[in-house]
């Protein structure tokens, strides 16, 4: 029985089963079947072909790492043959073919502990070599630091220790001088020479260097101070990544291999390290000597320090709309809270989860957040895959932040603060989260103490409960697009990329795009056909593996980085499948009049093809634009009801009126005035008249 380099608990061999995932293993074997899948193997680049990658593990084994496993394309990886890199292997199969996967960690330090994968060892995780422990102690691959002083200690120590050769050397004659005790001194001069040494230290302790400047310092002894950001157990060392006010850095403190140094600091802590800096693979280190965790007025002063260059870097350079429009400037205010909470997540090194509606509204405005992001990112966080790590685009299924929706994240965000001591991430929702139907899913993400900020054009309701809400109508204004909106919150999270959204907002109308949009969509290349063609790519697109960001994809979409042939291709394939539905619904449109208002119901259920593109607010949408003989479209699909009116309808009284009536029909109001209306299905018949009938009083 042994105990767990990362955690210390009892466990057989090296590593637990909690942990094995975040050790990073040197294979040894000879045979693909001695790997041990679900483990993450340092590799070499052999090569490179159309379908994926293959790297070398250890010196017989070869795998496959598909291009499929990875998130975005394989050169921008940037990887070269001979690289070093991290990969997971996923199986292997009966033929010795080797599955990998790709690691989101690229880099020694992203890992907690090394070990290696030594089939003729007496376990399959075993410490480093002596020889590679000590290129271990002195690496910050492994989170090392150097013991140069211990182990000159210890050789003097067995030096000493040695017996005399008595054949070789006169035996010393004892001086009277020498044998005679030396008198003790009294306490009084002991506590004085006490306090003095003390007070030679303090003196002796070096000033301290802003963690941007340790560049500067480099081979000297400095003071760092500021908040304990994480603490990882490596086999080595124990690392500490020291964050100030001006940027981060890791600390490698030893007591010995795989032992936690200083057990009693956490993340959170604010603390004063002194210690060498060192350079270590390209990247500053400091090797600790001394840690200190600082409380009472000293640690007031280092979190007050922070605090104000926090609010100095989180504060938006600009605060400029990207087009008039008298509905977002009631909210500017607003905009910039919620970009400012965005931007510190970014400094803060929490990562950013943006969740969207699987709309053209919902893609124009995440991604936009997103392009706002990256650069952000990449000047922040030197790791190459930063971009992956820090911002997450997560479309949703439905037009809300649901319970289910929440329980996913936090269920993420736990084993990433378990597994990598990773911040509490920073969850952006856009066109959700603004009505009662979000509550409990926030409230959720509140508990585990997970900020949120709610970004929605469309109406929301006095439920809303994010950290930071941009509701137009909240503030009295009209319905503002989710899209435009979103593409104004990104302008003032990064100015650098305002004019790469200036197209977006008239991208994410469907007709009638209000002035100001279009003309600040003229200022760009995009002519007006263009933009309604990237309108349909980015609907089909939201549709299909409406689960995935497809990062790529919609960049290469919305920014011209492919020529324009997707764009025609993807558009096209739009309007082919969008007319075929359209085809074979509009025979079925049932019309009727019920006082003095024109109605057409769809069943969406029998008369359109389940499941495929388009979705059915899609193609309800579509059906409304298009037709000019009545005033409502009632869409009937399973159990629920969505409206379609060019006059205001309110749904969610609708549905609280039906509700009323039909006490036993299960009818439920989803969302705030735009949204839908639920029921039992045995019930449809009973439930469609009565909405109709609202709506014709509500109207009247």
């Amino acid at each position: 029985m042994g105990t767990c380099i990362i955690c210390g608990s009892s466990t057989d061999g090296r590593v637990c089963d909690t942990h094995e995932e975040d050790v990073a293993f040197e294979f040894r074997g000879d045979s693909p079947d001695e790997l041990t899948p679900g483990r993450y193997y340092q590799g070499t680049i052999d090569g490179f072909a159309d379908f994926g990658v293959f790297v070398d593990i250890g010196d017989s084994v070869t795998g496959l790492l598909h291009r499929s496993e990875v998130p975005g394309r394989l050169e921008s990886l940037g990887w070269d043959a001979g690289d070093s890199v991290y990969v997971q292997v996923t199986d292997v199969h009966d033929n010795e073919n080797v599955d990998l996967g790709w690691s989101i960690r690229q880099d020694d330090r992203d890992f907690r502990g090394h070990l290696v994968d030594d089939p003729s060892a007496e376990s399959d995780a075993e410490l480093p070599d002596e020889d590679d422990e000590q290129d271990t102690e002195t690496s910050t691959a492994d989170g090392g630091t150097p013991v140069a002083e211990d182990a000159d200690f210890e050789a003097d120590t067995e030096s000493e220790s040695e017996p005399e050769d008595d054949t070789e050397s006169e035996p010393e004659v004892e001086s009277e001088s020498e044998s005679e005790p030396e008198p003790e001194p009294d306490d009084a001069e002991s506590d004085a020479d006490a306090d003095e040494d003390a007070e030679d230290a303090e003196n002796d302790s070096p000033a301290r260097v802003p963690i941007a400047d340790l560049e500067a310092h480099v081979d000297e002894r400095v003071a760092v101070e500021g908040e304990v950001a994480n603490a990882r157990q490596t086999s080595g060392p124990t690392v500490f990544e020291l964050a100030d006010e001006t940027g981060a850095v890791d600390c490698a403190a030893f007591v010995e291999a795989g032992v936690r140094a200083y057990p009693e600091v956490d993340a959170g802590d604010v603390v004063r390290i002194v210690g060498d800096v060192e350079r270590r693979r390209g990247e500053l280190q400091v090797e600790t000597e001394d840690l200190t965790v600082l409380d009472g007025a000293d640690a007031q002063a280092v979190e007050s320090r922070m605090a104000d260059a926090l609010d100095e870097r989180a504060t938006p350079e600009t605060t400029d709309l990207l087009a008039a429009d008298a509905a977002v400037e009631a909210v500017r205010d607003d905009l910039v809270d919620a970009a400012t909470e965005i931007r510190r997540a970014v400094v803060e090194a929490r990562p950013v989860i943006v969740r969207h509606t699987a709309t053209v509204e919902g893609y124009v405005a995440g991604t936009a957040i997103e392009r706002a992001l990256l650069p952000l990112i990449r000047d922040e966080h030197a790791r190459e895959d930063a971009e992956y790590h820090y911002v997450d685009r997560r479309p949703l299924d439905d037009a809300f932040y649901t319970i289910d929706d929440a329980t996913g994240d936090v269920t993420s965000m736990l084993e990433a603060a378990e597994r990598h001591d990773e911040k509490h991430p920073l969850f952006v929702l856009v066109g959700v989260g603004s009505t009662s139907e979000s509550t409990d899913a926030i409230d959720l993400l509140d508990i585990y103490d997970a900020d949120t900020v709610a970004i929605d054009g469309g109406y929301t309701d006095d439920a809303a409960g994010a950290d930071v809400l941009v509701s137009p109508t909240k503030a009295g204004e009209a319905p503002v697009n989710t899209g435009a909106l979103g593409s104004q919150l990104a302008a003032f999270v990064n100015d650098d990329v305002r004019e790469d959204l200036q197209h977006l907002p008239a991208v994410a109308y469907w007709a009638d795009t209000p002035d100001a949009y279009a003309d600040l969509a003229a200022q760009t290349d995009y002519d007006v056909e263009t933009l309604a063609d990237l309108r349909d790519a980015i609907a089909l697109e939201a549709f299909y593996q409406s689960y995935e960001d497809k990062r790529e994809l919609i960049s290469d979409l919305l920014w011209g980085e492919a020529d324009d042939s997707l764009i025609e291709h993807v558009s096209e394939q739009f309007g082919e499948r969008l007319e075929t539905e359209l085809a074979t619904a509009e025979p079925h449109l049932d019309v009727r009049g019920q006082d003095g208002v024109a109605f057409e119901t769809l069943d969406v259920d029998a008369y359109t093809h389940q499941y495929d593109f388009p979705p059915v607010d899609l193609l309800l949408d579509a059906l409304y634009r298009r037709r000019d003989r009545a005033d409502v479209l009632v869409g009937v699909s399973g159990d629920e009801i969505r409206v379609r009116s060019g006059d205001a309808v309110d749904v969610r009284a609708v549905g609280e009126t039906v509700a009323d009536e039909l006490s036993g029909a299960g009818v439920e109001p989803r969302g705030a005035r735009d949204g839908r209306i639920e029921f039992l299905s045995g019930e449809q018949e009973a439930v469609v008249d009565a909405v109709v009938d609202a709506i014709a009083e509500q109207l009247a």
